[in-house]
């Protein structure tokens, strides 16, 4: 096993920009220049900063409220406007405050995702006239950074972002005084709950301080409790471990399941505790099942790139499973980031007449990014190259800045709420298993992000006709195999409009499924779970295009788990039933090496 020579910053002179030869297409690659001595002290000034600064360009959001700023300095009438809505709201809030029928309902109302005002108490005076104050003054917000004429889509939704963050902390849910339920709390426990809090605050302190990674709680134990769908890890290279699962069933279907997890998080997302993982439920259902399981890079790996996670993870997993069970077709499953890259694998093996994929489900992965949601917000030139410096430094985007994003785009619940649950209310976090695999973030190496945040969100290449593969540009219309695309309603990361776009630069034979709920829950919705509803069409191949609103109208939601809908699907694609593969190929140099879930998803 070779690992990537130890990168010195004297490799990392050279902008990243200059480093992507393998993913944008001859004619757009960026001629190189020797860069002056003095861009590293530019590059560690910015890093400097971006240390500070959580990884935000402080130059990204000053250009966007200075464009909002002027365009509305110039806008007499949309001034006008906010005056009258800014009235119309305090008349309202007026109205209520001086109601003498408690029943009225609230003028405002906070969005599906807040959950900061649930309390009984909220509804009662005075705390119902600060909660819909508060309330007032962000859809008095949100409605003054709408999209004005002249003023760019992506700074109207930035300063709306900023202005969000910002009256988030100052919500009176967070203050004990205002908020009731920390005074019901506080009076009930006699204090107890603010000095369990403050102790729960100082540990937390300390740990973030520390870099300390928490250990998994008692009964959620990775290999025991989690990822313990029994296998074995037949092949390792220094980008995975590959794992193939004990067969549960006498006869299985002929064509194996691989699946490509994202590399942002670990794998085990897909085999959480017995009762809702997904690999379990594959093999019951009569399927070999293998599995990639990346490792977190380090900064030794600093130069591995988006054509090392394909030609060294999938198509390296690719030939271990056709190695393992030969001469057979292959279903590939590909989650979030993995499911993208599994659509470039399966777009360059079309183009290189490759047949030997079976289908192609994506789970919540986007190959087309420019309506990629709320983290479009975090990226614009500034913003990546201050990532670019930042990772420049270490050689990888380090777990607590990419937590910080996500937890960002829905701070009202992800920060604040917890916040006031933890520090005020004094209550510990409950432990899950997917609160548990949320914790356990991973790295991201510098060179692969950097080609990933330009080549596929900034620049939209890949379907764009810009993407290039081992010099020549691929195209997900030269796909023949079938598709199954999942999205999911209420996802922030890969929005499901985003996902089903599938459908607009391929032409195979392709399934469209939304089910209910986020990036995550969505997709682990396992059947007996009496939650949830999904919506399911086939596009046949060939057929015409129909835009999302109007799809969502025309299919009925079904309720329950879409688990049972997609191994129909699989099994109708499958060919035969056989006597499961042995473990392995020891003759062919794929020897049982550990037991599942192998040593990669140990990494700190």
């Amino acid at each position: 096993m070779t690992k990537a020579a130890n990168p010195t910053k004297s490799q990392h002179k050279t902008p990243v920009q200059a480093q992507l030869p393998a993913v944008i297409a001859p004619s757009q690659q960026v001629r190189q220049q020797e860069p002056h001595p003095h861009e590293n002290l530019d590059r560690a000034s910015r890093a400097a900063v971006a240390m500070m600064s959580g990884g935000l360009s402080p130059h990204a959001f000053i250009e966007a409220w200075s464009d909002w700023a002027l365009h509305i300095a110039r806008a007499p009438g949309r001034q006008l406007e906010l005056v009258e809505h800014a009235q119309e709201n305090l008349a309202k809030l007026m109205k209520q405050a001086i109601s003498p029928n408690a029943d009225v309902p609230p003028a405002f109302s906070p969005k599906p995702y807040d959950h900061r005002f649930k309390h009984p108490g909220w509804e009662k005076a005075p705390f119902n006239v600060w909660s819909q104050g508060f309330l007032a003054i962000q859809d008095w917000w949100d409605y003054s950074t709408d999209h004005l004429r002249g003023l760019r889509p992506e700074d109207a939704d930035r300063t709306r972002f900023m202005a969000r963050q910002t009256l988030d902390m100052f919500s009176p849910s967070n203050f004990p005084a205002l908020n009731p339920e920390i005074i019901e709390q506080t009076l009930a426990c006699k204090g107890k709950n603010l000095a369990e809090g403050g102790a729960h605050f100082l540990h937390d302190y300390l740990n973030t301080i520390a870099q300390l990674h928490e250990p998994a709680p008692e009964g959620y134990e990775i290999g025991k409790d989690l990822a313990c769908t029994p296998g074995e890890v037949v092949f390792r290279n220094d980008l995975l471990e590959l794992i193939q699962y004990a067969p549960q069933t006498e006869k299985v279907q002929t064509e194996p399941i691989l699946i490509v997890p994202a590399w942002i998080m670990k794998y085990y997302i897909l085999d959480l505790s017995p009762h809702n993982s997904m690999v379990r439920y594959l093999v019951e259902q009569g399927y070999t099942v293998f599995m990639i399981s990346w490792c977190n890079p380090g900064s030794d790996q600093a130069e591995l790139s988006l054509e090392d996670y394909r030609k060294k993870g999938v198509m390296a997993a690719l030939d271990a499973v056709n190695a393992i069970v030969p001469d057979k077709q292959v279903h590939t499953v590909g989650y979030c980031l993995g499911g993208t890259m599994l659509a470039i694998a399966a777009a360059t093996m079309a183009r290189d007449n490759d047949t030997r994929l079976a289908s192609i489900t994506l789970m919540a992965a986007q190959i087309d990014f420019m309506e990629a949601g709320e983290l479009l917000l975090f990226l614009d030139e500034s913003q990546i190259t201050f990532l670019e410096d930042m990772m420049w430094e270490k050689g990888y985007l380090d777990r607590p800045q990419m937590a910080r994003a996500f937890s960002a785009i829905r701070s009202e619940d992800l920060i604040y709420s917890r916040a006031v649950r933890r520090y005020f209310l004094g209550k510990e976090d409950l432990p899950t298993d997917m609160g548990v695999w949320v914790t356990d973030t991973t790295r991201m190496p510098a060179r692969m992000h950097s080609e990933y945040l330009r080549g596929l969100f900034l620049e939209n290449r890949l379907t764009a006709g810009r993407f290039a593969v081992e010099g020549s540009v691929i195209a997900m219309k030269d796909i023949a195999a079938p598709i199954f695309a999942v999205g999911t309603e209420t996802d922030h990361i890969a929005p499901w409009r985003s996902v089903y776009k599938t459908q607009l630069f391929t032409d195979s034979d392709l399934t469209f499924v939304l089910t209910s709920g986020g990036h995550n829950g969505g997709i682990i919705n396992e059947p007996g779970a009496a939650r949830g509803h999904f919506r399911c069409s086939l596009r046949p191949a060939g057929a015409r295009y129909i835009a999302p609103d109007a799809w969502f109208e025309q299919n009925t939601a079904q309720p329950g788990s879409w688990w049972p809908a997609w191994v129909d699907w699989l099994t109708a694609k499958s060919s035969s039933v056989v006597s499961p593969p042995a473990t392995g190929a020891p003759k062919k140099g794929y020897t049982a090496l550990v037991a599942a879930p192998g040593t990669y998803v140990h990494q700190m």
